[in-house]
């Protein structure tokens, strides 16, 4: 008993009590403390309860109160010291009291932690998703991708006109332009195209192999190898998956988990898909991969990329900032015309169309088709 000093037995000091809480009642217990070896809490009537200074952990308390849990005993176990002496000599004996506590060093690692957090966030936006779109897009199943398409078409004639453009000998021109393409890009003959009676000068591609010519840009365009070129651009989007990449990579991760596990069949699914569609615009890497298969496919059927680079230029120079235009998704610069007028070759192909299918075609959606 040579380390318990007088003032050690101060708990029971009137006026100033030590209070204990065992963590199993609500009772409050008035005990002493006897500080040895270990801290010694005793009752009268009870046996004595032993807690090592290495567990004992300072726990919130008002001021003018030393409250104290234990890592050993009940979660819920406290002592109260309201003794000021014996408060002191038990926090010296305490060496590890606020050991729990954030300090600078674990503030420092709760930042380090939580930039780490979010770096990996960054990381998974940046390359995750976008790796994961690049490889789940080419496994999309074809029901799913033309459900997603039938329901895109419907929301694009509900901007652009229901009906499309019906004129026979349009439509036999259109289609003899669109299958020359087709051929050549090697898609099958599930895809679609067709001529919608809007007067905004656009092209798009949907999922499911559907391509529709806006007749504004027809309207606009002075040769087939213009709306041929515009075409195989749109082409080059269906080919590589452009529509589902970016769907994947929008849509968030609601629409990635469900495409995983085969859930983007319901009503709702299909509807976001369809908006995020008619929404989105493709990414630069896309829109330069576009580029590049309409430049093989026009030099595969012996005809010039140039005309369809010269009909966008056009455009922008004319409308570029009037609105909707085609560069709402096909955005246009210097470069990218440059870039086809360096691909500039002669004519080494027949026409893809003669005199007076270019006059039906530019005459599909109804009038007089002068040129």
């Amino acid at each position: 008993m040579s380390d318990v000093s007088a003032e050690a037995m101060a708990g029971a000091e009137p006026g100033k009590p030590t209070i204990f809480f065992d963590g199993v009642s609500s009772r409050r217990h008035r005990v002493t403390l006897t500080l040895g070896d270990a801290l010694v809490i005793g009752e009268e009537g009870e046996a004595p309860i032993r807690w090592a200074y290495a567990d004992i952990r300072r726990a919130d308390s008002p001021a003018g109160i030393l409250r104290l849990a234990c890592t050993s005993a009940p979660p819920l176990a406290r002592l109260e010291i309201r003794d000021a002496s014996l408060a002191a000599e038990l926090t010296a004996r305490c060496l590890l009291l606020d050991e729990h506590q954030t300090t600078r060093r674990g503030v420092a690692k709760i930042v380090g932690w939580s930039l780490a957090a979010a770096v990996s966030i960054v990381c998974v936006v940046l390359f995750g998703v976008p790796l994961a779109a690049d490889r789940l897009a080419p496994l999309v199943p074809k029901p799913v991708e033309r459900r997603i398409g039938d329901a895109a078409e419907v929301q694009m004639k509900t901007i652009f006109g229901r009906g499309t453009c019906d004129d026979v000998a349009g439509q036999a021109a259109f289609a003899k332009l669109v299958n020359r393409l087709r051929d050549v890009a090697g898609l099958d003959e599930s895809m679609t195209a067709a001529v919608l009676p809007a007067s905004v000068p656009n092209a798009f591609a949907l999922p499911g192999g559907k391509v529709f010519l806006l007749k504004g840009l027809l309207d606009k365009a002075e040769s087939p190898d213009e709306i041929a070129g515009i075409l195989a651009h749109e082409l080059g989007h269906l080919k590589h998956h452009d529509n589902m990449r970016g769907l994947i990579y929008n849509g968030g991760t609601s629409f990635l988990i469900g495409l995983l596990f085969g859930d983007v069949t319901g009503s709702s699914a299909v509807i976001f898909a369809s908006r995020s569609v008619v929404e989105a615009s493709y990414s630069r890497d896309a829109e330069t991969n576009a580029d590049t298969f309409a430049i093989e496919t026009m030099h595969a059927l012996g005809r010039s990329p140039k005309p369809a680079a010269e009909l966008m230029f056009r455009i922008t120079g004319k409308e570029g900032g009037s609105g909707f235009t085609i560069l709402a998704s096909h955005p246009l610069t210097e470069d990218r015309l440059a870039r086809m007028t360096k691909e500039d070759r002669p004519a080494s192909g027949p026409p893809l169309l003669t005199d007076a299918e270019w006059k039906a075609l530019k005459g599909i959606c109804g009038g007089s088709g002068k040129i």
